[in-house]
């Protein structure tokens, strides 16, 4: 997949804050450090931010939009880790290469940081360091709910359990509805689906008037019921 990356702002030693750091408590966060030394780009839909193998050189604030995290098989087939919102961060995890490739699935603005400057300014700071440690520890639970998603779930209860992980993780727009950004095919291969079991399940909540689902995206009617089906472990 081509890579189209427009920076918006490159100014190494700025200390003008990203959008969402503004909009925040007064609390400062310890990765407001990186601001210094961060840059603005854009990123086109569909468009590749760094490739499966390719050197971790960079790490990622998504400011507006969706990216997906992918890894492509031999023969052509996906898996799509992780869906990042407004806010997530990737790429701080990786080692010394991307283990999975990063697109936009809609026009998606980033902050990015240079990796050699965010390691040379942990090392001097312990709040940026434990906080970069616990990003690695989000990252690492994250993936073992995915497993377990994968490895025990039905592929009704995969799904229910994706739209309420959505429901937290989205803005609901008008009467509750959750504009999804990403498509039924995106759907499928973070699940481990099919697109045509995902869309007969997703018929199958509607009919159940569990869902409704029209243009505008998918709105939970029944929210006891869909949490009922995702069959959540206990904590």
């Amino acid at each position: 997949m081509q890579s189209s990356i427009q920076v918006v702002e490159q100014r190494p030693g700025s200390t003008r804050r990203s959008p969402d750091v503004v909009a925040r408590s007064p609390q400062r966060d310890a990765l407001d450090l990186l601001e210094q030394f961060g840059s603005t780009v854009t990123i086109q839909r569909d468009r590749q931010i760094h490739g499966q193998g390719e050197p971790a050189d960079a790490c990622y604030r998504v400011l507006s939009g969706c990216v997906r995290e992918v890894k492509l098989m031999e023969d052509g087939r996906r898996q799509i880790g992780e869906f990042l919102l407004p806010g997530d961060l990737f790429g701080f995890d990786a080692l010394e290469t991307h283990d999975f490739a990063a697109e936009a699935v809609t026009e998606a603005v980033l902050r990015r940081y240079p990796r050699r400057m965010v390691e040379a300014l942990a090392e001097s700071h312990l709040a940026l360091a434990r906080r970069l440690r616990d990003l690695t520890a989000a990252s690492l639970r994250t993936t073992h709910v995915l497993l377990l998603l994968l490895g025990r779930k039905t592929a009704c209860e995969r799904i229910a359990s994706f739209l309420l992980e959505m429901a937290e993780r989205l803005p609901q727009g008008h009467g509750g509805m959750l504009g999804l950004p990403m498509s039924r095919t995106d759907m499928a291969d973070h699940l481990g689906l099919t697109i045509e079991t995902v869309c007969r399940v997703l018929a199958h909540l509607r009919r159940e008037d569990i869902i409704l689902v029209d243009r505008a995206g998918v709105r939970i009617r029944d929210r006891i019921a869909l949490e009922q089906i995702a069959c959540e472990p206990r904590h």
